[in-house]
């Protein structure tokens, strides 16, 4: 199976610009799952970036929603080759006193071997916020795990975490500090089969030349475990939205292309 995160910096910068670009590099990668975050949507205009999307690639589509259905201005959204049998958003913890503006999009797609839950989320961005993110991990972790056999599909997190593989956030969520749920953790795509360190926050993309932040790898694809051999596991991965297109770099931020293998041992 084909998977994408991609963050695309909503309308920032040169955002009508990044538009074509964007479109253009999904549809050359022709993914079955594209998890996407800082997604914009113009109500008043009745223009929707996932829909948009969705349409020009051919895909079924499913985007956070605030609780009387109007689909989230910055959010999350996934777009699937098989039909998206449910959707869901869910409300990520704020800093006590400020409103909560994250979430999760959790949803389960039709997979021609069985459903598959998916889930797309986007974490608080400052530096210095890893135990707020700690706390919208439990959450996320606890929602995935309700979906979580062991014997079954193993459900799949995608997205833009701002907490890189060495964060105290990260390391629970892959076995290598306590868990946020006892039974599930996370294999980390990039680290089974990338090479290099695999920044998808860099320096060497124009729209973040002049960032404050250091080189970092915040946007990633990871599958719970345990789960079936080799079912899950990462082939290959590779990082996404680096060369401009017509002279446009389409987002800030570098994109993840995972391939997972769809065997399962008898």
């Amino acid at each position: 199976m084909r998977l994408v995160t991609w963050n695309l910096w909503w309308r920032f910068g040169p955002w009508e610009a990044r538009a074509e670009p964007i479109s253009t590099e999904l549809g050359r990668l022709d993914a079955d799952v594209i998890g996407l975050q800082e997604v914009w949507c113009d109500a008043d205009a009745g223009l929707d970036q996932a829909e948009i999307l969705g349409a020009s690639l051919g895909r079924h589509v499913a985007r956070t929603r605030h609780d009387d259905g109007r689909p989230d201005g910055f959010g999350n959204a996934l777009l699937s080759r098989w039909p998206i049998t449910d959707a869901r958003t869910i409300r990520l913890p704020g800093r006590e006193g400020e409103r909560a503006v994250r979430s999760l999009l959790i949803a389960e797609v039709e997979h021609p071997a069985g459903p598959q839950v998916i889930g797309v989320t986007h974490l608080a961005w400052q530096y210095d916020r890893s135990p707020l993110r700690e706390r919208q991990l439990e959450v996320i972790v606890r929602a995935l795990a309700e979906h979580h056999d062991p014997a079954g599909r193993p459900p799949i997190l995608m997205g833009d975490l701002n907490a890189g593989p060495t964060t105290d956030e990260f390391r629970r969520l892959t076995g290598e500090a306590r868990p946020y749920v006892d039974g599930t953790i996370f294999t980390d795509c990039w680290a089974a089969v990338g090479e290099g360190p695999g920044h998808t926050w860099s320096r060497e993309n124009p729209h973040s030349a002049n960032a404050q932040w250091p080189r970092r790898r915040l946007d990633h694809v990871l599958v719970a475990w345990p789960r079936p051999k080799p079912l899950g596991n990462a082939l290959s991965a590779e990082l996404i939205g680096v060369e401009p297109v017509g002279g446009v770099v389409p987002s800030d931020h570098y994109g993840v292309l995972v391939e997972t293998d769809e065997r399962e041992e008898i």
